[in-house]
């Protein structure tokens, strides 16, 4: 390791307390998902707000962990430090449920594409402060990103950005595009503690039914882009005898990195970054962040980058998974919203179903159970009750435990057919019903 990168890794270290110190009061301040987020930082930074030395900092960001739903996410500290999420999570459906007993607005929600936060982050809002945990500092004097590149590399190089970085030598040394120099950073602090855990999410046997469908769609040689829960794990799991599968996707998943230890996933056939899996943030048990540590297999690079419908493209027949909440009869998804309030958001499902089907020979896949609340409600609607994540015109193949329909080609009326084909057969007489009563058919 160079002497000028100690020197000026020396220069830069401070206590949390002192790091923190550094951001101003109304400060627009950015972290990365999940494992980006850097516990000592924020637990500092919450202190420091209980303490009345810092007022109205936003706090820019998407799928908050514990740690900062403990620290500065804390319902007291909710006029000090103010959340402006770009997806919401566990945590911010407790704080709406206690908001709303205080009769208090909901946390905002910044509404945008996974692909265009970094942008939204570096042009609209404007941040000046990046806070964020990284991997040790390799012999070249640069910290990586890690299991959480996102939007945090590109506002990390915007002029003038306040850089406090967490060093953290459990975060795995990830290659590709998703360094930040010590000669950028403004302060640092160590803390070597384990990264934020996500367990499995209980599968059940439609899960397994659905998993087993869409693995049925999936031919070898495709490039998988796969979201989270149940269901895209119960697809990795039905994938286990395909062969020459490839990996470009925003998040890396335990279901993920277990096929390319299988060989199923040999990235041969990709036309990019042939050889490697390529993804943006990753979230999940230790056994995935240590399959990811200087795996020169694995590379991460910046969402904008990652989730760019175009780039998506450039591969052929790439495949992408993902759930939803509500399908209506036209094939318009509510992927983000769920009892009247936001329950979570677009994320990256429509930057893959767009940059899937412009794919040669790609297809896009939106998968849900048939039903939901124990089978007392249909997740296929006559009209949504939350905002259009995925519109009619992308929506693609759709698939519940009942099978599969694709959708492009099909009228408003066949498409209607097709879904109804497809929900519980409890609520297709009242679905049929309502398709008439639309006017999307004539009675039979």
């Amino acid at each position: 390791m160079s002497t000028i990168h100690e020197t000026l890794y020396r220069e830069r270290l401070r206590s949390a307390q002192d790091a923190v110190a550094l951001i101003p009061s109304g400060a627009k301040v950015a972290m990365p998902l999940a494992a980006g987020q850097p516990p000592a930082i924020l637990a500092a930074f919450a202190a420091r707000a209980r303490a009345a030395e810092v007022s109205n900092v936003r706090l820019h960001y998407l799928l908050c962990t514990g740690v900062a739903g403990t620290s500065v996410f804390d319902f007291d500290l909710r006029d000090v430090i103010i959340p402006m999420s770009f997806f919401h999570g566990g945590v911010e459906r407790a704080l709406d449920k206690r908001r709303l007993a205080e009769a208090l607005p909901a946390v905002d929600i910044v509404p945008c594409h996974f692909s265009q936060v970094s942008r939204a982050l570096v042009e609209h809002v404007g941040v000046d402060t990046l806070i964020a945990t990284v991997s040790p500092m390799d012999a070249d004097g640069n910290f990586s990103l890690g299991a959480s590149t996102d939007y945090a590399l590109t506002v990390s190089r915007k002029p003038g950005i306040r850089l406090i970085l967490e060093v953290n030598a459990n975060m795995p040394y990830v290659r590709g595009d998703c360094m930040i120099p010590v000669s950028s950073v403004t302060a640092l602090v160590e803390n070597n503690v384990g990264l934020p855990i996500l367990p499995p999410a209980p599968r059940n046997e439609v899960d397994d039914a659905i998993g087993a469908i869409v693995a049925g769609l999936v031919e070898d040689g495709n490039c998988l882009q796969m979201g989270i829960g149940a269901l895209p794990d119960a697809v990795c799991s039905g994938l286990s005898h395909h062969r020459n599968l490839g990996i470009h996707t925003e998040m890396m998943t335990v279901g993920l990195a277990n096929l390319v230890k299988a060989g199923v996933v040999d990235n041969s056939r990709k036309q990019t970054h042939v050889g490697r899996s390529i993804f943006t943030f990753a979230l999940g048990d230790q056994s995935l962040y240590d399959f990811l540590h200087d795996n020169p297999e694995v590379e991460a690079y910046p969402v904008d980058y990652v989730n760019n419908p175009f780039t998506i493209s450039r591969n052929d027949r790439v495949v992408s998974v993902n759930a939803t909440l509500q399908i209506d009869l036209n094939g318009a998804c509510n992927s983000e919203f769920m009892n009247g309030r936001q329950f979570s958001a677009s994320g990256g499902q429509v930057d893959f179903v767009r940059g899937a089907y412009a794919s040669r020979g790609g297809r896009s896949i939106i998968a849900c159970h048939s039903t939901a609340a124990k089978g007392t409600l249909s997740r296929i609607v006559p009209v949504l009750t939350g905002p259009v994540t995925t519109s009619r015109n992308d929506t693609h193949l759709v698939v519940t435990e009942y099978g599969w329909t694709d959708l492009k080609g099909k009228s408003v009326a066949e498409r209607a057919r097709a879904l109804i084909a497809l929900a519980h057969p409890d609520f297709r007489e009242e679905l049929d019903r309502a398709a008439q009563g639309a006017g999307l058919y004539a009675p039979a």
